[in-house]
């Protein structure tokens, strides 16, 4: 019907005595056509037939399913009013589509816990209902423990459905422990070969930091497809592994061509690794697919020419966009602000509110960033004041971030330290973090000693504070206090993660960690590395000794 709604409707229209059936297509009709309003002025015109027509379970399921994806609860719980009256309130159907409009559309999940407690007879669909309700709200505690009592409680048994929301509860909340106990249980009840619970295996370990196993896992699973390859490509690409590219360009070897989701990452994993030829070819590709008008790899594309330094392909793709969304500006935004073109993205920023586009704490975010690279302080406090005036956005830990980092890089680090004390709730690590590194540029030992103290009140194993601490203490002459900071450090095993760095040579990746070995050619890569070292100096590079922590 969906290709045909036009015709559907002037038969609907021509039909003398219209049943329940005719009803229930032309509603169902619209909603799975996406037009939603349309659906529901359908199902009030039935109700002002005056009962002529009575709804069945099937008409309130459909029209359940529209208010759900208006996200709609007003609507929703007047058609659940109208269920009980018409008693049809009791249909597993209706009951089903409840808690999922409910799990949608609520504050909370209790109105779907209410129907669910309900059912008589709960069914393996019920269950997983309140699993997926959970995991789509972002608790994935809830969500396994749910999971949990249908098991133990219950006696029902996992099924690949069921088993794959619950693995992709615990990879939104990143809990390795919980995802292996449901690994485990899904080979002791036979379904982790399915490719929809091995698809969530995969995501879950990488999202979990594991990503050897969830390679391993990727290279093990019987069958694969573009789902698959799509995570274990994400996962690399998040990482900031070169191994993102590899595994895309394999892709194709298994018969399968790279989606929409497939070049998101691989333009993300260029933009990271900044290797420009890769980029441009995952952008050759984009193009040759047909998918140049889509607008989330458009925004990609934006962010990866950014981050490769050519910022005039990002504007090229910005004009050429028939449609932008927040991220489009944001994005294009950003990579002004990136490269201290902090006018242009001023400009665009007006451009953007001239639009219409409703601005969040993300655009703020790049505008704020854009002034603080550029040296624009005053405006961007400008604009740090219209974002709760003019526009009633709220400012979070982000935002209080960008603004004491904008007044510490000129170096107004009392101001930056008096945004911290007026703040409306606790300044997180990040807020401290850029307070920090502010007094670092600066040399203002006081603030200094103070936001390393609180960043290791809020997380005692980060190594930043402790070289800062131990610098001042040497630099001070407080060698009881240094030895102290040392031996604390050392008892912690606190180490920062080695540097790394990627280069491209004819289309391959390598990548470089602080203290590896390379065999015979390591001489030859010290060398140039002097002589590009002697020329950055003659430009006026002066290496920044004080994050090395002193020896006594």
């Amino acid at each position: 019907m969906n290709g045909l709604l036009k015709e559907a409707r002037q038969l609907f229209d021509e039909i003398p005595n219209r049943d329940v059936v005719a009803w229930t297509a032309m509603i169902t009709g619209y909603r799975s056509s996406g037009r939603l309003s349309e659906a529901w002025a359908l199902f009030c015109e039935m109700k002002r037939e005056g009962g002529v027509v009575e709804p069945n379970a099937f008409t309130m399921s459909s029209v359940l399913k529209a208010c759900k994806n208006m996200e709609s609860y007003t609507c929703g719980a007047m058609v659940h009013g109208l269920a009980i009256k018409y008693g049809v309130n009791g249909s597993l159907y209706v009951e089903h589509t409840l808690m999922d409009m409910y799990a949608t559309c609520s504050d909370s999940m209790d109105d779907a816990w209410l129907v669910f407690e309900t059912i008589q007879v709960k069914n393996s669909v019920s269950w997983t209902t309140m699993i997926a309700g959970y995991a789509h709200r972002g608790d994935g505690y809830a969500a396994v423990r749910v999971l949990r009592r249908m098991l133990q409680q219950e006696g029902m048994e996992l099924n690949d459905f069921n088993c794959s929301i619950a693995i992709k509860a615990c990879a939104s909340i990143e809990s390795y422990i919980m995802g292996r106990q449901i690994h485990g249980a899904a080979v002791k009840h036979g379904v982790e070969s399915s490719i929809p619970v091995g698809n969530s295996l995969v995501d879950m370990y990488c999202r979990c930091s594991s990503l050897s196993e969830a390679y391993g896992y990727f290279k093990e699973m019987p069958e694969r497809d573009s789902i698959t390859w799509n995570a274990m490509i994400a996962g690399f690409e998040r990482s900031g592994s070169p191994n993102s590219l590899h595994l895309f360009r394999g892709m194709g070897l298994e018969g399968l061509s790279p989606n929409c989701f497939t070049f998101t990452s691989a333009a993300a994993a260029c933009g990271n690794l900044a290797v420009l030829n890769c980029g441009q070819q995952v952008h050759g590709g984009i193009i040759e697919r047909g998918f140049a008008t889509n607008v989330a790899l458009a925004n990609s594309l934006i962010d990866m020419y950014a981050k490769c330094g050519s910022v005039s392909d990002s504007w090229r793709i910005f004009t050429e966009m028939r449609r932008r969304d927040l991220i489009s500006w944001t994005s294009m935004m950003n990579a002004y602000g990136t490269h201290g073109h902090g006018r242009e993205a001023i400009e665009l920023f007006n451009e953007m509110v001239v639009s219409g586009i409703k601005l969040d704490r993300v655009a703020f975010m790049g505008i704020l960033s854009a002034c603080s690279h550029a040296g624009l302080i005053e405006e961007g406090l400008r604009y740090f004041e219209s974002m709760t005036v003019k526009h009633h956005v709220k400012p979070n830990q982000e935002i209080y971030g960008c603004v004491v980092d904008l007044l510490g890089r000129a170096g107004r680090v009392a101001e930056a330290y008096e945004i911290i004390k007026t703040m409306p709730f606790a300044p997180d690590e990040l807020v401290w973090g850029a307070l920090l590194g502010a007094c670092k540029a600066h040399k203002v030992s006081h603030l200094a000693r103070l936001a390393a103290m609180e960043i290791l009140h809020l997380r005692p194993s980060r190594a930043e504070p402790y070289v800062v601490l131990s610098n001042m203490y040497a630099a001070d002459g407080k060698w009881g206090d240094f030895a102290k900071m040392r031996k604390l450090i050392k008892g912690i095993g606190n180490k920062k993660e080695a540097g790394r760095s990627w280069i491209e040579v004819r289309n391959q990746v390598y990548s470089f960690v602080v203290g590896e070995k390379f065999g015979e050619d390591i001489e030859l890569l010290y060398q140039w590395l002097e002589i590009l070292t002697l020329h950055i100096r003659e430009a006026g590079y002066v290496p920044d000794s004080n994050s090395l922590l002193h020896e006594n």
